[in-house]
């Protein structure tokens, strides 16, 4: 039983970062928001490392991140020779 409390606190402390570290997973974050979305903004007309360019990032990540989070359910009819489903 012991052991199994220390493996427990081993991972709980395994899971904590220093600022330095959570600093470098942001920098990673922000370079991959970069690389994604920052062609299609510059196609939407906003110059490259502007304000506006920097805004459009940040909203299209957003709106991204809330469509992945947003409960989707998804209701099918189904009879002989028709199906019907929709999603909301």
């Amino acid at each position: 039983m012991r052991i199994f409390l220390y493996l427990i606190a081993a991972a709980v402390l395994a899971g904590c970062a220093t600022p330095a570290e959570r600093a470098v997973q942001m920098q990673r974050q922000v370079n991959e928001m970069i690389v994604v979305y920052g062609p299609a903004c510059e196609k939407l007309g906003y110059k490259w490392n502007s304000d506006q360019w920097r805004d459009c990032i940040l909203r299209l990540d957003t709106r991204d991140v809330y469509q992945r989070g947003y409960p989707l359910t998804t209701t099918c009819i189904n009879q002989p020779g028709f199906m019907q489903c929709s999603s909301f």
